[in-house]
C-alpha cells in the first residue's frame, strides 16, 4: 500500500463519456432523492445552490427550473460545454464553470446548499479532506450539504489495488474504476466529515445489485433561526 496517489482523476474518463449520446442520456434525469431534498430546501428558504461535479447538469438544470439560483462546476470541459448548451436551450440563468474542487471559484459563504452526487468519492482520504474544506468555506453557516459516498458494502470494495487507506484502483477495469475510488462505513462517514452535522444517511443500492452508496445529508453548524430547527437562510423570502 502507498499513499502516493493522484486523487480525483476520474473526470478524464467521464470527459469521454459526455462526448457520446448514450453517455449523456444515461445521466439526464435528476435522481428522486435529490428531487425530494429540493422540496425540503425550498420549505426552509434555501435559494443559492451549487451542483459540485455536475456532469452534464441534470441536477443543476432541475434546480434552476425550480426557481433556485443555480451554479454548477465540473472538472470535465465537455460536461460544462454540454451543460451550458442545454441551459441556454431551456432559457435558464445558470452559471457553469470548469474548476478544481479544491479551489472553487466562489467567495466564502456563497451557498445555502451544495450537492455532490457520485463525485467526491473519486478520491483518497486526504484529497476528500481538501474538497470538504472548500465546501465548508463556500457553504453558509446552517447550510445543507447533500452527497453520495461509496459504501464498504459495495461489491467493488476491496477489488484491485489499495493505493491509499480504503481507496482502490482497478487497473484493468473498463470504466472509471481505473481511477481512485474511496469507500466508507458509517464510522468513516462521521470521521471524514469533521465539521459537519449529520442529518441523515442511508446505505442504498443504486442501479445494480450490490452497488451500495451512502446517501448523506449534512448541515454546516450555525446559529438556529429562533423557533425553528433550521439555519439562518430560512427566513429568506421566495418570489
Amino acid at each position: 500500500m502507498t499513499s502516493e496517489v493522484n486523487p480525483m482523476t476520474a473526470h478524464l474518463y467521464w470527459d469521454e463519456v459526455w462526448r457520446t449520446d448514450s453517455g449523456r442520456t444515461d445521466w439526464s434525469r435528476p435522481h428522486p432523492w435529490v428531487v425530494d431534498e429540493a422540496a425540503r430546501l425550498r420549505a426552509l428558504g434555501a435559494k443559492d445552490v451549487l451542483d459540485l461535479g455536475c456532469g452534464v447538469g441534470r441536477h443543476a438544470l432541475f434546480f434552476a427550473e425550480q426557481g433556485f439560483i443555480g451554479s454548477a462546476t465540473d472538472r470535465s470541459p465537455e460536461a460544462v460545454r454540454v451543460g451550458r448548451a442545454e441551459s441556454a436551450r431551456r432559457g435558464l440563468d445558470l452559471a457553469f464553470e470548469v474548476a478544481d474542487f479544491t479551489e472553487l471559484p466562489y467567495a466564502d459563504d456563497s451557498f445555502d446548499y451544495i450537492l455532490a452526487f457520485n463525485v467526491v468519492y473519486h478520491n483518497d482520504e486526504p484529497g476528500l479532506a481538501r474538497v470538504l474544506a472548500e465546501i465548508r468555506r463556500v457553504l453558509r453557516p446552517g447550510g445543507v450539504y447533500q452527497c453520495t459516498m461509496l459504501s464498504k458494502r459495495n461489491g467493488e470494495y476491496g477489488r484491485g489495488n489499495e493505493v491509499s487507506p480504503n481507496t482502490f484502483c482497478q487497473p484493468d477495469a473498463p470504466d472509471d474504476k481505473v481511477h481512485p475510488h474511496l469507500y466508507a462505513d458509517a464510522a468513516d462517514l462521521l470521521r471524514l466529515h469533521d465539521g459537519f452535522r449529520l442529518v441523515g444517511a442511508t446505505d442504498a443500492e443504486h442501479a445494480r445489485p450490490g452497488s451500495f452508496h451512502w446517501h448523506c445529508v449534512f448541515e454546516l453548524p450555525g446559529e438556529r433561526t429562533p423557533g425553528t430547527n433550521h439555519g439562518p437562510f430560512a427566513p429568506r423570502a421566495w418570489k
